[in-house]
């Protein structure tokens, strides 16, 4: 289903915890002096964890509006074994903005409880079993509301920190790195009173927080990472990962000759772009053939002068009466950092960047599975050859990496100045 226009989805692991939620409240219906069968109970139980979930879907939902009245698109809204979460494109730009966003879901929470609080009284009196359910709903979206505010990361409490820090700083990346830091604690500590409840009695409660402890030190160790993705393709630079996919060739080359290259190359006699065969070097790119006249940059040749022209004229027409502009191909210089390379590359119709020397001419060439290759080599991780070549013949990022929209995180974020110019011709 959808609430205003969110997708609203379950994931599996929810029916678990849907499983657990109802058992748990059919045993204290069944510790409660209330005069109910086993159905009953049953029922009740079901009931009573279906609203708590409508609470959780609450809460998400106040996170959602708000990120929407602050121009952030929410992709979906998710229910699982912990809980809810909110997808959205992006984080809000601003401090400001990004602080209301976490603020909203505990809000929602403990103005819940408060609410349902206050109808207990005159619940009871209607029924023993309506003030009970009042009474158990009241208490757990206070608790959610509370717990959420703790402050460390995935927390909405950590996100609170973050939000300030960064208020504070000037710095988002500040922020995230205080509240990570805070919520490695408290993901320790949870591990720690849950060892110690298991081994005093309190299965469940101890379980519990072991697994809301590792949940927290995975949720960290994901944000550190990808702190440490964003240091890179800040600090990498174009000239670190690209290599020389093109070949040059003189104006007064032949289109015969340009044909025996293209064979000799294994590569297809195609449009720049568009060849789809395996090359000898394992990639699905054949090499760009760039174009000089005595020394100077000419332009690009391409496979349509043979496609088009009778193979009798290849052998007296020149490729230098055929070429395209150099402006023609998406270039980057080779001072520029990563991050914008991998924005450029963002566009599924750009699959080979042009790298251009100080000086403004062609130096080398940089496609997605080097980009993702040198980063990964950044953050010290090797990945073995036939992920590579993979990633090679795919003209894709290594493990799926989704640079690009990394890349678009550090701009909308302000974590990197936006290029004027989205691309460098």
């Amino acid at each position: 289903m959808r609430i205003r226009g969110i997708p609203l989805r379950i994931h599996p692991s929810w029916f678990v915890i849907l499983l657990m939620a109802t058992l748990a409240f059919e045993q204290h219906y069944r510790m409660v002096t209330l005069d109910l069968s086993d159905l009953q109970r049953w029922s009740l139980g079901l009931v009573t964890a279906l609203l708590l979930f409508v609470s959780v879907l609450l809460h998400e939902l106040g996170h959602a509006l708000v990120a929407l009245a602050q121009g952030v698109q929410v992709r979906s809204i998710t229910l699982f074994l912990l809980g809810g979460v909110a997808s959205v494109e992006r984080e809000c730009n601003t401090a400001i903005g990004a602080l209301l966003v976490a603020m909203a879901g505990p809000a929602v929470s403990l103005g819940l409880g408060l609410g349902l609080l206050a109808l207990i009284h005159g619940g009871s009196h209607l029924s023993p079993v309506l003030g009970e359910v009042l009474s158990q709903l009241a208490g757990l979206n206070l608790v959610l509301g509370l717990f959420n505010l703790l402050p460390g990361l995935p927390l909405d409490g950590g996100l609170i920190v973050k939000a300030i820090v960064w208020q504070l700083t000037g710095s988002r990346r500040r922020g995230v790195e205080v509240a990570n830091s805070s919520g490695r604690f408290l993901a320790f500590l949870a591990i720690g009173l849950g060892s110690v409840l298991l081994l005093r009695g309190g299965g469940v409660s101890g379980a519990w927080l072991l697994l809301l402890g590792w949940f927290g030190l995975g949720s960290a160790r994901n944000q550190r990472q990808m702190l440490l993705l964003q240091q890179a393709l800040k600090d990498l630079k174009v000239r670190d990962v690209a290599q020389r996919r093109f070949r040059v060739l003189e104006a007064n080359t032949s289109l015969r000759d340009l044909s025996l290259l293209r064979i000799g190359a294994g590569a297809p006699i195609a449009p720049v772009g568009e060849g789809q065969e395996e090359t000898a070097q394992g990639s699905t790119l054949p090499d760009w053939m760039l174009v000089c006249d005595r020394g100077r940059w000419q332009g690009v040749i391409d496979d349509g002068p043979l496609q088009q022209l009778p193979v009798q004229c290849w052998e007296r027409e020149q490729i230098g009466n055929y070429v395209r502009p150099l402006s023609s191909l998406t270039a980057i210089h080779d001072q520029a950092p990563l991050w914008q390379a991998a924005l450029l590359l963002d566009n599924p119709a750009i699959p080979r960047l042009l790298v251009l020397s100080p000086a403004g001419l062609p130096c080398g060439t940089l496609e997605r599975p080097e980009l993702g290759e040198g980063v990964l080599v950044r953050l010290g991780l090797r990945l073995p050859a036939k992920l590579l070549a993979m990633a090679r013949q795919q003209n894709s990022y290594p493990l799926n990496m989704a640079l690009g929209q990394v890349a678009r995180g550090m701009v909308s974020t302000g974590d990197v100045a936006a290029p004027i110019d989205s691309s460098t011709r």
